[in-house]
């Protein structure tokens, strides 16, 4: 049943497609060149709603249902229930902000509306880790809002990365293969079912919106899968310990990592961390000379080893596990001073080695 619905999904998303792309031309949902954007012509960007449509159509028809979604002892609703309406919210979000360029402040409201309906209406939140040495650590009344902020934090770190063509939904797909293939090898069924079902109707969206791209996702798309793979993630790892919280971390690598180095970049130039610029992981990736697509599979490449990392974490042991971060944190490093991510004067692991090299 659920590869036929897979194929659902990618077909329908191949479909609805052309069909959103006359829509957007036809409300006015185009995205204009400026001095930020690599494209040189208007395109249509409501694309998001493609995906969203496409993944309603093939999770209606399968219709997963959380087994243990009784865990959740402060629902108001059922945890299924509370997605599909916080999506709704976040695709209507996202269709403002397409068609009219609505103020961040309204985008923000959108984001916590939904991601509010997912915690307080589907009583998901993390409200204590067992720690890896012993103990417990309670969060008590501020379960509700860090499971917010985890929610509205990653949904924006993908809407971050949407700069190239095919690069947030490629690098969203690779995030959701990696949480299919989690999610199967711990037997959460709605979780791996819900994550593949999005992942199809991303492919099925990448055939339009690949270099060179024929419709971008928009904020509608961005949002959207944004929202999604932060609430599955939460889902599919609420064992509620250290590892089951950092797993999700790993998973998402480059968006979490291209945004925690935009704030460090900032800060450094003392400007404001909300302030846009042209100095992303793909801007740097263009600039040292790499085209547009080969910079996309790099990135592609980039996210598909975190996701890899992510899976030998989770079956690595504790002392495993801790080499495995400390590796990865200092190749990230590495890598981000080579590039010059979080700014082209910052080398503090070079300048170290060629001190201690002297």
């Amino acid at each position: 049943m659920l590869y036929l619905t897979l194929v659902v999904a990618f077909i329908a998303s191949i479909l609805l497609t052309p069909l959103v792309k006359r829509l957007a031309f036809r409300i006015g949902a185009v995205d204009r060149p400026n001095y930020r954007k690599v494209h040189a012509r208007i395109m249509p960007r409501l694309g998001g709603l493609a995906i969203f449509g496409s993944f309603l159509i093939a999770y209606l028809f399968l219709q997963p249902k959380d087994p243990v979604s009784a865990a959740f002892e402060s629902s108001l609703i059922p945890i299924e229930t509370a997605i599909i309406i916080g999506a709704f919210l976040i695709i209507v979000t996202g269709v403002l902000d397409d068609m009219l360029e609505i103020t961040a402040k309204a985008k923000m409201l959108g984001q916590l509306a939904a991601a509010g309906v997912v915690v307080i209406g589907g009583g998901l939140e993390i409200s204590f880790i067992n720690l890896p040495f012993g103990g417990v650590l309670d969060f008590g009344y501020f379960s509700i809002p860090l499971t917010i902020i985890w929610i509205v934090g990653i949904t924006n770190a993908i809407n971050l990365i949407d700069g190239l063509d095919g690069l947030a939904a490629g690098v969203s797909t690779v995030a959701l293969l990696t949480l299919t293939a989690m999610a199967f090898i711990m037997g959460d069924i709605f979780v791996m079912s819900t994550a593949a079902i999005l992942a199809a109707s991303s492919i099925g969206f990448l055939f339009y919106n690949f270099h060179p791209a024929k419709i971008f996702m928009g904020d509608t798309g961005a949002l959207f899968l944004g929202f999604m793979i932060s609430v599955l993630a939460l889902m599919g790892f609420k064992n509620v310990t250290v590892v089951a919280l950092i797993i999700p971390i790993i998973m998402l690598g480059v968006p979490i990592s291209d945004t925690f180095f935009a704030i460090v970049r900032r800060v450094r130039e003392k400007k404001s961390i909300s302030e846009a610029d042209k100095s992303h992981l793909h801007h740097c990736l263009l600039n040292i000379g790499f085209s547009h697509s080969q910079t996309v599979l790099i990135i592609y490449g980039i996210s598909a080893l975190f996701g890899l990392a992510a899976l030998l974490f989770s079956q690595a042991t504790l002392w495993g596990g801790i080499l495995l971060i400390g590796v990865m944190l200092l190749a990230i490093e590495l890598f981000v001073e080579v590039v010059g991510l979080a700014g082209k004067n910052y080398r503090p692991l070079i300048n170290l080695v060629r001190m201690i090299g002297k």
